[in-house]
């Protein structure tokens, strides 16, 4: 589990084909010493497992599932990654409670100055559009944030000073594809509908 809480932005530094899946090796400033193999890291909002490490970075393998579903399959190297270690029992859950599984990819649709900070319109895919609710949580890009409004099937967020400097967010651009994953409680709350 994560909170959506960013506390590193890392880097693609080796792109590589395996037999059916993708290896992706990530530069760090996470004290590697401390990242088991196993370990599970948000990279973007999607949570993938530790396979090898040294100095300053770590490898993780990406299905073919997943690249389709989300937009790891566009990383190349050189990409900047909103990085979040797991949480563990006790830590401060400054964001809301994240799973890592991308539920969507979403497309900017407008960034717009507003005071110091930026609201950012997104374009969600249909259906996912129906679970996103004004003044709920939504993870973008693995950062935990609170949905402004919702129209349709596009939402707003506002993204302060410091979110925009110290994650990818600042780089987001009109036509990104971003990586979307809904409250949990909404997607719960949705099949219990489903079901009951």
């Amino acid at each position: 589990m994560f909170t959506g809480i960013v506390t590193d932005v890392g880097r693609v530094r080796d792109v590589r084909e395996t037999n059916r899946d993708r290896r992706f090796e990530i530069e760090t400033g996470f004290d590697t010493t401390t990242l088991e193999i196993g370990a599970s890291v948000c990279h973007a909002g999607c949570c993938l497992t530790v396979v090898e490490k040294g100095s300053g970075w770590f490898a993780v393998e990406v299905s073919g599932e997943t690249l389709s579903l989300t937009t790891l399959g566009d990383w190349t190297k050189g990409r900047a990654v909103n990085l979040e270690r797991a949480a563990r029992v006790g830590d401060e859950l400054g964001g809301h409670i994240v799973s890592g599984h991308v539920d969507g990819v979403g497309e900017v649709l407008s960034i717009e100055n507003e005071g110091g900070s930026h609201r950012v319109r997104i374009r969600a895919p249909k259906p996912l559009h129906r679970l996103i609710a004004p003044k709920g949580s939504i993870t973008v890009e693995g950062v935990s944030l609170t949905v402004n409004e919702v129209e349709d099937d596009t939402f707003g967020v506002n993204l302060i000073p410091h979110t925009w400097d110290v994650t990818t967010l600042g780089e987001l651009k009109v036509g990104s594809r971003v990586n979307l994953e809904i409250d949990m409680l909404a997607r719960y709350l949705a099949r219990w509908r489903e079901t009951a």
